[in-house]
C-alpha cells in the first residue's frame, strides 16, 4: 500500500516538535510509528536526533518507509509491538550509549486503519471480525465475538468499553451467533442498547467495537509495560510525551507519569516526604494539553486527544 493510504494528518503535531526541541541530540523512539507523520517533523525540526520507528502494523511501516525515506541513515524502523520498547532499545546499544532523548507514544488505532475496510476496525463498514494490528496474530476479533463466553464478554464490554449496557450486548451476541461480520455486529449491539439511550453519546456500537480492539491487541498491557520501559531508558533531560483518546489510556497514563513524578511517595499531601520517595522525572505541565478549536475543525480525531509529558530529571549526557 501506497504512503498515500496510510497519509493522515498528525495530531498536535506542533505540539509534538516542541515538547522535543529541547531535547539532547541522540536517539528519538516514535513507539507508535504510524504513517511517520510526527517522525517525520521532529526529524525535520530538530537535525541531532536519529529515529527508531516501532510499529506492528505492515502498512503502517510500509507508508512509514517510504515518508521517512529523504531521513537516510536517520531512521531506522522495526516492526514490533510497543511494549517491546526497552528491549528493542537495549538491544542496539550503537542507538543508544547515552540512553534514549525522546519517546513518543500516539496511542489508539489510526484514521488510516480505520478506513481501510477489510481491517474491521471501523462500525461503519461491512468486514470481516478482525481488528488485529498485527496481522501476523491468530487472534482476532473473531474469537472475541463467537468465542468468549458470557460472562468474559461482560468483562470485556464493561471494561475497555466502559459500556453501561454491557450486560445486555454480550447477551444479544451470544444469542445471535454466529456473527459473521462487522456489520452485523454492529447491528446486534445497536439494538441490545435501549431506543432513549441509542439517541445520545454517539454511535451505540462505539464504546463495544472499543472494548473488543483493546481486548484485541492487549492494548493497556501493552501500554503499561512500554511507559515502564521508555521510562526506563530516557536519559536525563530526555522527554516522554503520550496522547490518548479515551479515558481508560489516559487515566492509566496519568497515573503512571504521577507515580514516577513523586517516586511513588506515600506520605500525606502537603507535608514534607518522609517514606524516602526518590522522583525520576518531572511533570512538564500539570494535566494535560489538548487540541484547539482550529486544529479540532481541521482534524476530527483531535477532538478527545490528552497529551502527557515528562522529562527525565538530571543533567543531560
Amino acid at each position: 500500500m501506497s504512503d498515500d493510504a496510510f497519509r493522515h494528518v498528525p495530531v498536535l503535531v506542533d505540539r509534538v516538535v516542541e515538547l522535543f526541541s529541547v531535547v539532547p541530540d541522540g536517539l528519538y523512539v516514535d513507539a507508535t510509528l504510524g504513517g511517520g507523520g510526527h517522525a517525520a517533523a521532529v526529524l525535520a525540526a530538530h537535525p541531532g536526533l536519529q529515529l527508531l520507528g516501532i510499529d506492528r502494523d505492515d502498512v503502517a511501516i510500509a507508508a512509514a518507509t517510504e515518508r521517512l525515506a529523504p531521513f537516510g541513515d536517520r531512521v531506522h524502523i522495526v516492526r514490533a509491538g510497543f511494549a517491546d520498547l526497552e528491549r528493542i532499545v537495549r538491544e542496539r546499544p550503537d542507538l543508544s550509549d547515552q540512553g534514549v532523548s525522546a519517546v513518543l507514544m500516539d496511542l489508539g488505532v489510526s484514521s488510516p486503519q480505520l478506513d481501510q475496510m477489510d481491517r474491521g476496525f471501523s462500525y461503519r463498514s461491512d468486514a470481516p471480525l478482525d481488528m488485529r494490528m498485527d496481522r501476523r496474530q491468530g487472534f482476532s476479533a473473531d474469537d472475541v465475538v463467537n468465542g468468549y463466553e458470557y460472562s468474559a464478554l461482560v468483562r470485556v464490554i464493561r471494561d475497555h468499553g466502559e459500556e453501561r449496557f454491557a450486560t445486555r450486548i454480550a447477551r444479544a451476541i451470544v444469542d445471535a451467533r454466529p456473527i459473521l461480520d462487522s456489520s452485523q455486529l454492529m447491528e446486534v449491539v445497536r439494538n441490545a442498547i435501549p431506543a432513549a439511550a441509542r439517541r445520545t453519546g454517539g454511535h451505540p456500537a462505539k464504546r463495544t467495537f472499543q472494548a473488543i480492539r483493546i481486548e484485541v491487541n492487549q492494548e493497556l498491557d501493552q501500554l503499561a509495560t512500554a511507559l515502564e520501559g521508555a521510562l526506563s531508558v530516557l536519559q536525563p533531560g530526555g522527554r516522554l510525551a503520550v496522547m490518548s483518546y479515551h479515558s481508560l489510556e489516559d487515566r492509566l497514563v496519568k497515573n503512571e507519569l504521577l507515580d514516577a513524578s513523586t517516586g511513588g511517595c506515600v506520605c500525606p499531601a502537603g507535608l514534607p516526604c518522609a517514606c524516602g520517595a526518590e522522583p525520576t522525572v518531572r511533570l512538564i505541565k500539570r494535566g494535560a494539553w489538548k487540541a484547539s478549536d482550529d486544529e479540532i475543525a481541521g482534524n476530527r480525531r483531535a477532538e478527545s486527544v490528552r497529551v502527557r509529558a515528562v522529562e527525565r530529571l538530571g543533567e543531560p549526557a
